[in-house]
Protein backbone atom coordinates (compact mmCIF):
# COMPACT_ATOMS: atom_id res chain seq x y z
CA UNK A 1 0.00 0.00 0.00
CA UNK A 2 0.97 3.54 -0.87
CA UNK A 3 -0.70 5.29 1.57
CA UNK A 4 -1.13 4.30 5.33
CA UNK A 5 -1.29 7.40 7.55
CA UNK A 6 -3.78 9.45 7.64
CA UNK A 7 -2.25 12.34 5.28
CA UNK A 8 -3.49 14.85 2.95
CA UNK A 9 -4.24 14.08 -0.61
CA UNK A 10 -3.28 16.44 -3.15
CA UNK A 11 -3.69 16.99 -6.36
CA UNK A 12 -2.64 19.75 -9.43
CA UNK A 13 -4.30 22.82 -7.98
CA UNK A 14 -5.77 21.59 -4.53
CA UNK A 15 -5.63 18.88 -1.50
CA UNK A 16 -7.95 17.47 0.97
CA UNK A 17 -6.71 17.09 4.65
CA UNK A 18 -7.39 14.03 6.71
CA UNK A 19 -11.27 14.62 8.28
CA UNK A 20 -12.74 16.39 4.94
CA UNK A 21 -14.75 15.83 2.15
CA UNK A 22 -14.23 17.91 -1.20
CA UNK A 23 -16.14 17.99 -4.36
CA UNK A 24 -15.05 20.08 -6.44
CA UNK A 25 -14.58 19.97 -10.97
CA UNK A 26 -11.45 19.26 -11.99
CA UNK A 27 -10.11 20.64 -15.85
CA UNK A 28 -8.83 17.86 -18.22
CA UNK A 29 -9.37 20.11 -21.33
CA UNK A 30 -10.73 22.99 -23.32
CA UNK A 31 -13.54 22.81 -25.71
CA UNK A 32 -13.35 24.45 -29.34
CA UNK A 33 -14.49 27.89 -27.71
CA UNK A 34 -12.31 27.68 -25.06
CA UNK A 35 -14.03 27.21 -22.21
CA UNK A 36 -12.98 24.68 -19.64
CA UNK A 37 -13.80 20.89 -19.86
CA UNK A 38 -13.97 19.60 -16.35
CA UNK A 39 -14.65 16.00 -14.46
CA UNK A 40 -16.86 16.07 -10.69
CA UNK A 41 -14.90 14.78 -7.82
CA UNK A 42 -15.36 14.09 -4.37
CA UNK A 43 -12.41 13.52 -2.32
CA UNK A 44 -13.47 11.70 1.12
CA UNK A 45 -10.05 12.15 3.62
CA UNK A 46 -10.77 9.63 6.58
CA UNK A 47 -9.41 11.08 10.00
CA UNK A 48 -8.18 7.75 10.63
CA UNK A 49 -5.36 6.35 8.54
CA UNK A 50 -5.73 3.48 5.68
CA UNK A 51 -5.72 2.77 1.94
CA UNK A 52 -6.64 5.18 -0.45
CA UNK A 53 -8.86 4.30 -3.12
CA UNK A 54 -10.28 5.10 -6.38
CA UNK A 55 -13.88 4.37 -7.99
CA UNK A 56 -14.24 5.67 -11.53
CA UNK A 57 -17.12 5.47 -13.97
CA UNK A 58 -18.54 6.21 -17.63
CA UNK A 59 -14.61 6.24 -19.47
CA UNK A 60 -17.53 5.49 -22.23
CA UNK A 61 -20.09 8.11 -21.81
CA UNK A 62 -23.68 6.54 -22.54
CA UNK A 63 -22.45 3.80 -19.36
CA UNK A 64 -24.50 5.04 -17.00
CA UNK A 65 -25.24 2.16 -14.27
CA UNK A 66 -21.43 2.86 -12.53
CA UNK A 67 -22.35 6.47 -12.21
CA UNK A 68 -24.81 5.67 -10.01
CA UNK A 69 -22.82 3.53 -8.16
CA UNK A 70 -20.09 6.14 -7.76
CA UNK A 71 -22.36 9.06 -6.89
CA UNK A 72 -24.13 6.95 -4.04
CA UNK A 73 -21.15 6.16 -2.63
CA UNK A 74 -20.10 9.77 -2.85
CA UNK A 75 -23.10 11.14 -1.48
CA UNK A 76 -25.37 9.02 0.21
CA UNK A 77 -22.95 6.87 2.81
CA UNK A 78 -22.11 7.81 6.03
CA UNK A 79 -18.61 8.44 5.86
CA UNK A 80 -18.05 9.08 9.45
CA UNK A 81 -15.70 5.95 10.36
CA UNK A 82 -13.80 6.06 6.82
CA UNK A 83 -10.20 4.79 7.35
CA UNK A 84 -8.16 6.33 4.93
CA UNK A 85 -8.96 7.90 1.46
CA UNK A 86 -12.03 7.43 -1.21
CA UNK A 87 -11.88 9.32 -4.84
CA UNK A 88 -14.84 9.19 -6.23
CA UNK A 89 -14.67 10.06 -10.46
CA UNK A 90 -18.33 9.03 -11.46
CA UNK A 91 -18.03 10.82 -14.96
CA UNK A 92 -14.40 9.96 -16.51
CA UNK A 93 -15.17 11.00 -20.40
CA UNK A 94 -17.48 14.43 -20.09
CA UNK A 95 -17.84 14.78 -23.93
CA UNK A 96 -19.43 12.02 -24.40
CA UNK A 97 -21.93 11.85 -21.48
CA UNK A 98 -22.71 14.98 -22.59
CA UNK A 99 -23.58 13.71 -26.07
CA UNK A 100 -24.31 10.80 -24.63
CA UNK A 101 -22.11 8.76 -27.05
CA UNK A 102 -19.73 5.98 -26.04
CA UNK A 103 -15.82 7.67 -27.66
CA UNK A 104 -14.99 10.97 -27.13
CA UNK A 105 -16.23 13.12 -30.06
CA UNK A 106 -12.65 13.91 -30.75
CA UNK A 107 -11.91 11.40 -33.57
CA UNK A 108 -13.83 9.18 -32.26
CA UNK A 109 -11.02 8.35 -29.50
CA UNK A 110 -11.66 5.76 -26.61
CA UNK A 111 -10.67 7.26 -23.47
CA UNK A 112 -10.21 3.83 -21.95
CA UNK A 113 -7.42 2.80 -24.34
CA UNK A 114 -6.35 6.21 -23.83
CA UNK A 115 -4.71 5.47 -20.43
CA UNK A 116 -1.84 6.37 -18.73
CA UNK A 117 -2.07 9.44 -21.15
CA UNK A 118 0.64 11.67 -22.55
CA UNK A 119 1.21 15.32 -21.00
CA UNK A 120 1.87 16.27 -24.86
CA UNK A 121 0.02 13.98 -26.46
CA UNK A 122 -3.48 14.13 -28.57
CA UNK A 123 -6.38 15.39 -26.60
CA UNK A 124 -7.63 11.97 -25.62
CA UNK A 125 -4.32 10.62 -23.90
CA UNK A 126 -3.92 14.47 -22.38
CA UNK A 127 -7.08 14.34 -21.00
CA UNK A 128 -6.08 10.53 -19.73
CA UNK A 129 -2.83 11.89 -18.34
CA UNK A 130 -4.86 14.64 -16.27
CA UNK A 131 -7.17 11.92 -14.73
CA UNK A 132 -4.26 8.98 -14.19
CA UNK A 133 -1.64 11.27 -12.51
CA UNK A 134 -3.88 13.35 -10.48
CA UNK A 135 -6.47 10.68 -9.29
CA UNK A 136 -5.21 7.42 -10.00
CA UNK A 137 -1.27 6.68 -9.29
CA UNK A 138 -1.96 8.31 -6.00
CA UNK A 139 -4.36 5.86 -5.09
CA UNK A 140 -3.95 1.88 -3.75
CA UNK A 141 -6.20 0.08 -5.88
CA UNK A 142 -9.10 0.88 -8.04
CA UNK A 143 -12.85 -0.09 -9.31
CA UNK A 144 -13.59 0.56 -13.01
CA UNK A 145 -17.73 0.76 -13.57
CA UNK A 146 -18.54 -0.64 -17.13
CA UNK A 147 -21.65 -1.89 -18.99
CA UNK A 148 -21.90 -3.39 -21.98
CA UNK A 149 -22.00 -1.09 -25.07
CA UNK A 150 -25.45 -0.01 -27.08
CA UNK A 151 -27.88 -2.93 -27.99
CA UNK A 152 -26.07 -5.56 -25.50
CA UNK A 153 -26.07 -6.05 -21.54
CA UNK A 154 -24.23 -7.72 -19.67
CA UNK A 155 -24.29 -9.84 -16.57
CA UNK A 156 -22.78 -8.68 -13.47
CA UNK A 157 -18.79 -9.66 -13.61
CA UNK A 158 -15.32 -8.68 -12.52
CA UNK A 159 -12.64 -8.63 -15.18
CA UNK A 160 -9.20 -8.62 -13.73
CA UNK A 161 -5.75 -9.81 -14.04
CA UNK A 162 -5.99 -13.13 -11.93
CA UNK A 163 -2.14 -13.41 -12.22
CA UNK A 164 -1.17 -10.44 -10.41
CA UNK A 165 -1.32 -11.62 -6.49
CA UNK A 166 -2.91 -8.62 -5.55
CA UNK A 167 -5.17 -7.65 -8.40
CA UNK A 168 -6.70 -10.91 -7.31
CA UNK A 169 -7.33 -10.12 -4.30
CA UNK A 170 -9.59 -7.07 -5.25
CA UNK A 171 -11.33 -9.16 -7.43
CA UNK A 172 -12.59 -11.51 -5.08
CA UNK A 173 -13.41 -9.32 -2.24
CA UNK A 174 -15.66 -7.83 -4.77
CA UNK A 175 -17.89 -10.80 -4.55
CA UNK A 176 -19.26 -11.62 -7.64
CA UNK A 177 -20.28 -15.13 -8.93
CA UNK A 178 -18.10 -14.86 -12.25
CA UNK A 179 -14.50 -13.74 -12.28
CA UNK A 180 -12.84 -13.35 -15.91
CA UNK A 181 -9.34 -13.29 -16.04
CA UNK A 182 -7.17 -11.40 -18.09
CA UNK A 183 -5.05 -8.46 -18.55
CA UNK A 184 -7.14 -6.31 -20.09
CA UNK A 185 -5.79 -4.39 -23.76
CA UNK A 186 -3.21 -1.80 -23.90
CA UNK A 187 -4.66 1.60 -22.33
CA UNK A 188 -7.24 0.14 -20.53
CA UNK A 189 -6.86 2.48 -16.83
CA UNK A 190 -7.60 -1.55 -15.63
CA UNK A 191 -4.58 -3.14 -16.61
CA UNK A 192 -1.96 0.27 -16.97
CA UNK A 193 -3.25 0.58 -13.48
CA UNK A 194 -2.68 -2.59 -12.42
CA UNK A 195 1.24 -2.55 -14.55
CA UNK A 196 1.89 0.45 -12.03
CA UNK A 197 1.03 -1.09 -8.44
CA UNK A 198 -2.54 0.59 -8.22
CA UNK A 199 -4.41 -3.06 -8.51
CA UNK A 200 -7.82 -2.03 -10.61
CA UNK A 201 -11.03 -4.07 -11.46
CA UNK A 202 -13.09 -3.68 -14.02
CA UNK A 203 -16.87 -4.10 -12.82
CA UNK A 204 -19.11 -5.06 -15.74
CA UNK A 205 -22.72 -4.31 -15.42
CA UNK A 206 -25.48 -4.33 -17.27
CA UNK A 207 -26.54 -2.15 -20.14
CA UNK A 208 -26.08 1.56 -21.73
CA UNK A 209 -28.48 4.45 -21.66
CA UNK A 210 -30.46 3.23 -18.16
CA UNK A 211 -30.38 2.98 -14.75
CA UNK A 212 -30.73 -0.88 -13.38
CA UNK A 213 -31.49 -0.74 -9.94
CA UNK A 214 -30.55 -3.93 -9.25
CA UNK A 215 -27.39 -4.05 -11.01
CA UNK A 216 -26.33 -1.09 -9.08
CA UNK A 217 -27.53 -2.54 -5.37
CA UNK A 218 -25.96 -5.59 -6.46
CA UNK A 219 -22.55 -3.45 -7.11
CA UNK A 220 -22.92 -1.13 -3.85
CA UNK A 221 -22.42 -4.17 -1.97
CA UNK A 222 -19.30 -5.32 -3.71
CA UNK A 223 -17.95 -1.66 -2.45
CA UNK A 224 -19.05 -2.97 1.01
CA UNK A 225 -17.24 -5.98 0.91
CA UNK A 226 -13.50 -4.60 -0.86
CA UNK A 227 -14.25 -1.40 1.91
CA UNK A 228 -14.21 -4.31 4.09
CA UNK A 229 -11.34 -6.13 3.04
CA UNK A 230 -9.01 -3.80 3.10
CA UNK A 231 -10.23 -1.97 6.33
CA UNK A 232 -11.27 1.67 4.87
CA UNK A 233 -15.12 0.30 6.50
CA UNK A 234 -13.96 -1.55 9.59
CA UNK A 235 -17.60 -2.53 10.77
CA UNK A 236 -18.30 -3.83 7.49
CA UNK A 237 -17.75 -8.04 6.10
CA UNK A 238 -16.50 -9.07 3.08
CA UNK A 239 -19.00 -10.57 0.79
CA UNK A 240 -18.86 -14.32 -0.45
CA UNK A 241 -21.77 -14.91 -3.24
CA UNK A 242 -22.69 -18.26 -2.11
CA UNK A 243 -20.17 -19.91 -5.10
CA UNK A 244 -17.74 -18.52 -8.14
CA UNK A 245 -16.02 -19.78 -10.93
CA UNK A 246 -13.01 -18.14 -12.62
CA UNK A 247 -12.73 -18.29 -16.55
CA UNK A 248 -9.15 -18.21 -16.80
CA UNK A 249 -8.86 -18.37 -20.69
CA UNK A 250 -10.39 -16.16 -22.73
CA UNK A 251 -9.68 -18.28 -25.83
CA UNK A 252 -12.80 -20.51 -25.18
CA UNK A 253 -15.29 -17.75 -25.48
CA UNK A 254 -17.00 -16.18 -28.58
CA UNK A 255 -19.15 -13.44 -29.97
CA UNK A 256 -22.07 -15.49 -31.92
CA UNK A 257 -22.86 -13.17 -35.00
CA UNK A 258 -25.66 -13.34 -37.45
CA UNK A 259 -25.41 -14.94 -40.70
CA UNK A 260 -28.85 -13.04 -41.54
CA UNK A 261 -30.30 -10.02 -41.66
CA UNK A 262 -33.54 -9.86 -39.98
CA UNK A 263 -35.72 -10.14 -36.56
CA UNK A 264 -33.93 -11.82 -33.58
CA UNK A 265 -36.07 -14.00 -30.80
CA UNK A 266 -33.91 -14.56 -28.24
CA UNK A 267 -34.05 -17.72 -26.38
CA UNK A 268 -32.35 -16.90 -23.17
CA UNK A 269 -31.10 -14.09 -20.63
CA UNK A 270 -28.12 -13.14 -19.79
CA UNK A 271 -26.39 -15.13 -17.10
CA UNK A 272 -28.06 -18.21 -18.54
CA UNK A 273 -26.59 -21.73 -18.81
CA UNK A 274 -26.90 -22.65 -22.19
CA UNK A 275 -26.17 -26.26 -22.85
CA UNK A 276 -24.49 -27.44 -26.65
CA UNK A 277 -26.87 -27.64 -29.54
CA UNK A 278 -29.75 -25.53 -27.67
CA UNK A 279 -31.26 -22.90 -29.59
CA UNK A 280 -30.04 -19.49 -28.13
CA UNK A 281 -31.98 -17.36 -30.52
CA UNK A 282 -33.41 -17.66 -33.98
CA UNK A 283 -33.81 -14.51 -36.80
CA UNK A 284 -36.91 -14.43 -39.07
CA UNK A 285 -37.97 -11.79 -42.04
CA UNK A 286 -40.54 -9.71 -41.74
CA UNK A 287 -43.41 -12.32 -42.68
CA UNK A 288 -41.56 -15.38 -40.48
CA UNK A 289 -41.40 -17.11 -43.68
CA UNK A 290 -37.78 -17.83 -43.40
CA UNK A 291 -35.93 -18.82 -40.09
CA UNK A 292 -32.46 -18.98 -38.96
CA UNK A 293 -31.40 -21.11 -36.35
CA UNK A 294 -28.59 -20.19 -34.01
CA UNK A 295 -27.72 -22.83 -31.59
CA UNK A 296 -24.92 -23.29 -28.83
CA UNK A 297 -21.68 -24.51 -30.09
CA UNK A 298 -20.47 -25.63 -26.71
CA UNK A 299 -21.74 -25.23 -23.37
CA UNK A 300 -21.49 -21.97 -21.85
CA UNK A 301 -22.92 -18.95 -20.07
CA UNK A 302 -24.17 -16.36 -22.11
CA UNK A 303 -22.48 -13.57 -20.52
CA UNK A 304 -24.04 -11.11 -22.81
CA UNK A 305 -26.67 -10.54 -25.18
CA UNK A 306 -28.29 -9.03 -27.64
CA UNK A 307 -30.91 -6.54 -27.02
CA UNK A 308 -32.01 -4.64 -30.26
CA UNK A 309 -33.72 -7.29 -31.76
CA UNK A 310 -32.48 -5.98 -35.22
CA UNK A 311 -29.35 -7.23 -37.13
CA UNK A 312 -27.38 -7.29 -40.27
CA UNK A 313 -25.33 -10.14 -41.11
CA UNK A 314 -22.54 -10.24 -38.93
CA UNK A 315 -24.24 -8.27 -36.22
CA UNK A 316 -22.92 -9.98 -32.68
CA UNK A 317 -26.02 -11.87 -30.74
CA UNK A 318 -24.48 -13.06 -27.75
CA UNK A 319 -21.21 -13.48 -25.71
CA UNK A 320 -20.92 -16.84 -24.94
CA UNK A 321 -18.08 -18.48 -22.50
CA UNK A 322 -17.45 -21.95 -22.61
CA UNK A 323 -17.97 -23.42 -19.63
CA UNK A 324 -16.08 -27.00 -17.98
CA UNK A 325 -17.75 -30.01 -17.07
CA UNK A 326 -17.17 -29.27 -13.56
CA UNK A 327 -17.76 -25.83 -13.74
CA UNK A 328 -21.73 -26.20 -15.13
CA UNK A 329 -22.13 -28.96 -12.54
CA UNK A 330 -20.93 -26.75 -9.85
CA UNK A 331 -23.30 -23.91 -11.47
CA UNK A 332 -26.28 -26.12 -11.48
CA UNK A 333 -26.06 -27.69 -8.05
CA UNK A 334 -25.27 -24.51 -5.86
CA UNK A 335 -27.77 -23.05 -7.88
CA UNK A 336 -30.62 -25.03 -8.91
CA UNK A 337 -31.11 -23.17 -11.68
CA UNK A 338 -29.58 -22.34 -15.25
CA UNK A 339 -29.39 -18.37 -14.15
CA UNK A 340 -26.82 -17.45 -12.44
CA UNK A 341 -27.08 -13.65 -11.80
CA UNK A 342 -28.07 -10.74 -12.16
Amino acid sequence: MNNQHADTFTFDGGEVQPGETEQFRFPVSETYLADPVRIPVTVINGAEPGPTAFLSAAAHGDELNGIEVVREVAQEWDHGNVRGTIVCLPVLNVQGFTTQERYLPIYDHDLNRSFPGKRDGTSSSRIAHEIYSNFVAPCDFGLDFHTSTRGRTNMFHVRADMGDDATARLARAFGTSLIMAGEGSPGMLRREATEDGVPTITLEMGEAHRFERDLIDHALEGVRSVFAEYGIYPQETVRWPGWRTIVENWGEKTWLRADAGGIVEMQFERGDLVHEGETICRITNPFKTDETVVGAPFTGLLVGVLENPVVHPGNPLCHLIKLADQQERIIEELTGTKHIGP
